[in-house]
């Protein structure tokens, strides 16, 4: 990046307050195809043209992780992108890679056919430990595998600081009897469950979207489990199953933010429910729930700054001058945000959020200074 715009005095400004060594993204992913030897997988019609929507969805990702598709390479290059990447940040800053889960059957069996990707638990944590000044790493453990627990606890002894949930995706219901076990192991080891709500479109698999429902996680939060919903769960509908009958699985379909909003004004909640603002800004998500996620000053110490990379450099789902357009960026700002955005999608995220602006209100630095909630 040319050395007048990494010293700007949007990218300056974005730092005022902050110390970066607390400064830690708590929503990335590893993206690769096993090429290395890292044991990621990935689903065969990832990469066939007979599934064209599959096929786009790997290609978005490589490109967006500047990892393409050189046979090979192809996990050593995102690697080395996301270090250039956050040799463009301030000297501290560090990403939490998620790992990312088979998904499974009801008969606690890893199920192929409905797995778009696999990350290992081991590549992430080998890579945080091998890349110690960019990364740390979150664990992806499946609650209906037999060893779930003494999974999640050897994640814990290795140093994961989360696990990653996709439901939609992985095939589990938080609100399952089956996940108590697992529940009751994240409250006693302190563990952070970071789970994706609301309508999920980037990953393929069991495609089972009512799992995404916020109010399905609050099974967990009676455990006593930390929460972080990814995202807010500020995109599509679910099902009010408050408001569904006798057994609880009707109800009107209502926006999911309203759901998470439910949530975070339960005052039982207020030490475990958190959501984080990965992918809010994105053009099918930002509108009223990032003007109200911004405005509402008393969530701010609940919620966590995550960018979702490699996603900021997915070109066609943000768009700088949407947000100019909802009143979240001012004008002047949008050109300098653009020119970052071509270089350092990780720094465009960040400068980006610290410049968001809704009803005279900003995210506070509580929003950016994570680390904290992973190392209490």
């Amino acid at each position: 990046m040319p050395a007048g715009l990494a010293n700007h005095d949007l990218v300056q400004a974005a730092w005022d307050g902050l110390d970066a060594a607390k400064v830690w993204d708590a929503h990335a992913h590893l993206v690769g195809t096993g090429d290395s030897g890292s044991g990621v997988e990935v689903n065969p019609e990832m990469n066939s043209l007979l599934n064209p929507g599959q096929y786009a969805r790997r290609l978005f990702f490589l490109n967006a992780g500047c990892a393409h598709d050189a046979e090979g390479s192809v996990d050593l290059a995102y690697i080395e992108r996301i270090h250039n990447l956050m040799d463009g940040m301030r000297a501290g800053t560090k990403l939490l890679l998620f790992a990312f889960e088979r998904t499974y059957g009801e008969d606690g069996r890893p199920d192929a056919a409905r797995t778009g990707f696999h990350v290992p638990d081991g590549y992430a944590r080998d890579t945080a430990r091998k890349h110690a000044k960019y990364f740390e790493w979150a664990a992806s453990i499946h609650p209906y595998r037999p060893d779930c627990v003494q999974a999640l606890e050897k994640a814990k002894a290795e140093g994961a600081r989360a696990v990653k949930w996709l439901p939609a995706a992985m095939g589990m219901d938080p609100a399952s009897p089956r996940c108590d076990r697992f529940f009751a192991a994240l409250a006693r080891l302190d563990v952070p469950l970071i789970t994706h709500a609301g309508l999920e479109r980037a990953v393929s698999g069991a495609d089972v979207q009512e799992y995404g429902n916020p109010l399905r996680l609050r099974r967990a939060l009676d455990a006593g489990a930390r929460v972080v919903v990814a995202h807010c769960a500020s995109m599509g509908q679910d099902r009010d199953i408050d408001q569904g009958g006798v057994k609880g699985n009707g109800g009107p379909l209502v926006d999911s933010f309203s759901l998470f909003e439910r949530l975070m004004g339960d005052a039982r909640y207020e030490r475990t429910l958190f959501g984080d603002l990965s992918a809010m800004t994105q053009v099918n998500r930002a509108g009223p729930a990032m003007a109200k996620v911004v405005e509402r000053e008393d969530w701010h110490p609940r919620l966590l700054n995550g960018s979702d990379y490699p996603l900021p450099g997915v070109m066609p789902i943000f768009s700088v001058d949407y947000l100019v357009s909802l009143g979240l960026v001012q004008p002047a700002a949008a050109g300098i945000l653009k020119q970052i955005r071509s270089h350092n999608p990780i720094l465009f995220d960040f400068v980006l959020k610290r410049h968001l602006r809704s009803g005279g209100k900003a995210l506070s630095r509580a929003v950016f200074e994570t680390r904290s909630f992973f190392q209490r």
